[in-house]
């Protein structure tokens, strides 16, 4: 492990909008979103939709992936997740769509929006303000609003809980020990911090450090945190990191490791993020993949903590977020960064 990483002065020197900070603040972030979300003017019933829909980009979908997961797991309707401007086509008025945007003018889910309310879908808002709390406010679309003010990766407590909370309301899942899960996220905090010595997050952002890593899930709820893992490893650390998942990838991108080595990649390092309890024959893949791969890539494994599903989900979540920051802060950038991005916004702007 880097030394350099115990010193709370060297994380956060390059970290001016507090984004170590507002990490370790996520379990109250978890405990605020569910006191809003109780107090929100939720309707008691939205009556049987044999469809639920969470539409929304980047940070604000990714509360979508995890109820997903909390659907093919607990519930007994589907539940899909939207990345783009329209919905598809058997959305319609026995469908639930939930449109989520921190800032409320993201331009794809305005979009969807419309379209959701021009196939007369049932629609809950998770947002802030901006164009969307507008819009929905207008014609009395219930709105969950959320507190502003910081970068939507780090709002995943606010983007995630009143969705889940809702779907429970909505008789759509079964209850949820939250409070258990946030106790859970407390001792993580300790656990993860920068105070804490002897942290296997730092170990793990030390050994991705000027390589190239491949985070595996081993497993559908596995993969989505794989994903989730990527995403923040992208926009914190500004690394390249590729997710993948047992046992699709076995059947194709085992065979890509085959050449690895005359890629030109210095190193690889694997993260297998897992649950602990997967099968025998999951536990095989991963075992039989990584001792196929071992000449090549360095293997680390990074299980959850927790019984409960969202428990699991929201620990092995947090994991990888504090190794984004403490890799950015090895890589010497700005996690909050997001320069390209407003960019491209910029250009998108102009077309019509």
């Amino acid at each position: 492990m880097d030394a350099r990483l115990n010193d709370r002065g060297f994380v956060e020197r390059m970290d001016p909008k507090g984004m170590l900070r507002l990490t370790e603040e996520f379990p109250n972030q978890c405990r605020r979103a569910l006191e809003i979300a109780r107090s929100s003017a939720l309707p008691e019933s939205v009556g049987d939709p044999k469809l639920v829909v969470l539409t929304g980009l980047g940070g604000s979908a990714a509360g979508g992936d995890f109820a997903r997961a909390l659907f093919e797991a607990q519930a007994k309707v589907p539940f899909v997740v939207n990345r783009d401007y329209a919905l598809a086509s058997f959305v319609g008025p026995d469908t639930l769509v939930f449109a989520a945007s921190y800032s409320g003018n993201t331009e794809e889910t305005l979009a969807a929006y419309d379209d959701a309310r021009a196939k007369g879908a049932k629609i809950v808002v998770v947002t802030n303000g901006g164009k969307l709390a507008a819009k929905a406010q207008q014609v009395g679309v219930p709105c969950v609003i959320i507190p502003a003010g910081q970068p939507p990766r780090t709002a995943l407590g606010y983007l995630l809980i009143p969705v889940v909370y809702a779907c429970e309301r909505f008789g759509l899942l079964p209850a949820q020990d939250y409070e258990a899960a946030f106790a859970l996220l407390d001792q993580c905090r300790s656990d993860w911090t920068v105070e804490a010595a002897d942290n296997p997050a730092k170990r793990l952002a030390a050994a991705l450090h000027g390589k190239l890593g491949l985070l595996y899930g081993l497993g559908s709820w596995q993969a989505i945190v794989a994903n989730r893992w990527k995403a923040q490893i992208n926009e914190n650390s500004k690394n390249m990191a590729f997710a993948n998942a047992f046992p699709e990838l076995n059947h194709n991108e085992i065979l890509g490791w085959v050449g690895a080595d005359r890629q030109g990649v210095a190193s690889w390092v694997v993260a297998l993020l897992q649950d602990g309890s997967e099968s025998a024959k999951m536990q095989a893949r991963a075992r039989v993949t990584s001792e196929l791969t071992s000449k090549v890539a360095e293997w680390h494994t990074v299980e959850a903590r927790g019984g409960t599903l969202l428990q699991k989900m929201l620990s092995l979540t947090y994991f990888g977020d504090f190794v984004s920051l403490y890799l950015a802060a090895l890589n010497g950038v700005d996690p909050e960064n997001i320069d390209w991005i407003n960019v491209l916004k910029s250009e998108l702007a102009k077309v019509e």
